[in-house]
């Protein structure tokens, strides 16, 4: 049996439906990311988990355990939220060990738990700060310790990073899949970030509308995007219909309906099986080492992403050849 099971799992809202029949497992020691655009569902699913929400039909499983009626204390899991929820009448060290101090741990091995921990998350010689003289990352930090401290048996994550600017976000990923990997803690996190959901995850569940429409590895889903929805919404595919692509490429692209090309598929040197495109540059976006070129081509406007060490210097107007590796037009369900 896995670690976690999610048989079935149903919610409803004012008669909507949120979750329909959801079903997922999960290993121990995975870092699964549960993604999708707002209101499909995922932070619904981690609060049933959790037991903040009760759900209107279903089971969970935890370690073998049927939780889906015990209370969130007796689960054994920890939470950390957008909000970092810290005491603000507690330093760093006092909030780190109010989990522990509420099992009564013995001093001796509470404080060694406590000061292990504000070292694995980078908070060193800020143990008798408070709060409100922490950065937000710094904060972040502190609620990811204060749950990790007390070794819940499933570590759930909604949102946790999405209010911090660019940087600390990374930076904050990074650390968050480090620590994850060297504890060996089972990890669900909930994001509508892309990116983020590829960075640190083992594998992804991509939600859309209370369903589940595709999970596996992160190269896998961005790779082989099964629909329409998916190859819009992870990444920066060209999807277009059978009409169109017929257009581009001037042939029959095969069976399908519809299809994705992803922008970075787009060669500037002939291979073997590619096929050639005269476009005309359109649009020009430098995304730090990408420039993102919008393109236009029979009436059929597409983008293609090229380094910036490439040594291309394209201009609008300028006619380019391009080759697309036929492997690289996938077509959509």
């Amino acid at each position: 049996m896995s670690f976690i099971t999610i048989n079935n799992i149903q919610k409803s809202f004012d008669g909507q439906k949120v979750l329909k029949n959801m079903d997922l497992t999960i290993e121990k020691g995975e870092f699964i990311t549960l993604l999708g655009p707002s209101g499909c569902g995922k932070s619904t699913l981690l609060r049933i988990a959790a037991g903040l929400v009760s759900a209107d039909g279903g089971s969970i499983f935890i370690d073998g355990i049927d939780v889906t009626n015990v209370s969130p204390k007796e689960r054994g899991v920890g939470m950390v939220f957008q909000s970092y929820a810290l005491f603000p009448n507690m330093n760093v060290y006092e909030n780190v060990a109010f989990g522990l101090k509420m099992k009564k741990i013995e001093k001796q091995h509470l404080d060694e738990r406590v000061m292990n921990m504000i070292k694995l998350v980078g908070l060193d010689g800020k143990e008798k700060a408070y709060p409100h003289e922490l950065s937000g990352g710094q904060q972040q930090r502190v609620a990811l310790a204060r749950s990790i401290v007390v070794e819940p048996k499933v570590l759930l994550l909604d949102e946790p990073l999405s209010a911090l600017d660019a940087q600390i976000r990374k930076n904050l990923q990074k650390l968050l899949r480090d620590i994850q990997q060297r504890l060996g803690i089972t990890m669900i996190l909930v994001t509508h970030d892309q990116e983020e959901a590829m960075l640190v995850s083992d594998r992804i569940f991509l939600l859309n509308k209370g369903e589940i429409v595709q999970s596996g590895l992160p190269q896998d889903i961005y790779k082989h995007p099964a629909t329409e929805f998916v190859a819009r919404f992870i990444g920066n595919y060209n999807v277009l219909g059978k009409d169109e692509m017929t257009q581009l490429i001037g042939q029959d692209p095969g069976e399908g309906m519809m299809y994705a090309i992803r922008p970075e598929a787009f060669l500037l040197n002939e291979r073997e099986n590619t096929i050639l495109l005269n476009a005309e540059v359109k649009d020009i976006a430098v995304l730090g080492s990408i420039v993102r070129y919008g393109l236009e081509l029979n009436g059929i406007s597409f983008s293609a992403d090229l380094l910036q060490q490439s040594g291309v210097n394209l201009e609008i107007n300028q006619k380019v050849r391009l080759f697309l590796p036929k492997e690289d037009v996938i077509p959509l369900t």
